[in-house]
């Protein structure tokens, strides 16, 4: 299947994001080895280099996937498409840990901290305003405050509690 060009752009900001992500990763440990006892090596690199390799080709397969689920009828042929691929690369990343667990050329702790940097890296963008293109958002729609007075209920009842109230 071939990416098309909103998939190949997001993984593009991705990419980026989690190189950003590896770097500062670094610059962290190479201060704690200069401030404790901690030794940054090629181990560090490599698996911080490593780790974020895998994370971006996670979110590239996560892309496949809704690309190609997206003519897909919602029913459960669709969940179980969705659920196996979740399935699947949660063993990736799972192998990847173990492996850089098991390996000596890897720091396990460095090869771990970048399958969080698409989290960040989301969090980051969506904090910006920047997750979605203002072209692609819905319109927002005015409320007069006139018309929001006048539909109040008055009524006060458990029945009508908050989403905050227990």
């Amino acid at each position: 299947m071939k990416l098309q060009k909103a998939s190949k752009k997001e993984i593009k900001r991705m990419a980026i994001g989690c190189a950003a992500c590896a770097l500062l990763e670094l610059a962290g440990f190479f201060l704690l080895s200069q401030l404790s006892d901690f030794r940054f090596s090629y181990k560090t690199v490599l698996g911080t280099v490593c780790g974020t390799i895998v994370a971006v080709l996670n979110f590239t397969i996560l892309c496949l996937t809704i690309q190609s689920c997206a003519g897909m009828e919602n029913g459960p042929k669709l969940k179980a498409r969705i659920q196996l691929s979740y399935n699947g690369r949660l063993i990736f990343q799972a192998a990847w840990v173990l492996i850089a667990f098991l390996v000596p050329c890897f720091s396990a702790l460095a090869a771990a901290i970048p399958l969080l940097f698409p989290t960040v890296v989301i969090f980051f963008l969506q904090s910006r305003g920047k997750l979605v293109d203002p072209s692609e958002r819905p319109p927002v729609a005015s409320v007069d405050r006139e018309d929001v007075e006048g539909s109040e209920e008055t009524e006060d009842s458990e029945d009508s509690l908050n989403s905050f109230e227990v």
